[in-house]
């Protein structure tokens, strides 16, 4: 792929890399970091791309990897459940804060101990507010798998809470 070919084939395309960037991270830099970063890749392995049946369709999945990549990081790094759920506010007092912030951390260990379909799905519905299409869109899977997965880990979850909180 020269220069000319990369211009009229994957340009073209970079808007709608960035509406599902925009979808799966639900930041606009985030989403355009995302975009850049996916050309950046798509013009390193131009000369591999041969192999690539379908370009944009190679491109969409990249965005989407990258994308949910991003959210993943970005949970684990800054918002966990708490900025999620916003209750990480001065409303309440210091010691409601440190309960509050055990109880998401609990719920945060839990979680990553999850298969990872169960808590991708449980993380975009329950903590990112997906729907379940999106969601079924996003992890590319069937809807009646999506709902299965959350009905699974939201079990799971709970019945490990209701364990922890009948030993104490």
């Amino acid at each position: 792929m020269n220069l000319e070919t990369f211009k009229s084939d994957i340009l073209p395309i970079k808007n709608k890399l960035f509406r599902v960037a925009l979808r799966i991270t639900g930041n606009p830099q985030e989403a355009e970091d995302v975009v850049q970063e996916t050309l950046i890749k798509v013009w390193e392995q131009r000369h591999e791309l041969g192999n690539v049946r379908n370009i944009e369709a190679w491109c969409m999945q990249l965005t989407k990897n990258r994308s949910i990549d991003k959210r993943r990081l970005r949970f684990n790094q800054n918002e966990g459940l708490e900025g999620a759920y916003g209750l990480s506010s001065s409303a309440h007092t210091p010691d409601q804060q440190a309960e509050l912030s055990d109880s998401f951390l609990q719920i945060q260990k839990m979680m990553q101990e999850l298969p990872d379909n169960q808590r991708m799905a449980m993380q975009l519905r329950d903590v990112d507010g997906f729907s379940y299409q999106e969601i079924a869109d996003t992890l590319e899977m069937p809807l009646a798998q999506v709902k299965t997965n959350i009905f699974r880990a939201r079990k799971s979850v709970r019945n490990k809470l209701t364990a922890l909180w009948t030993t104490n």
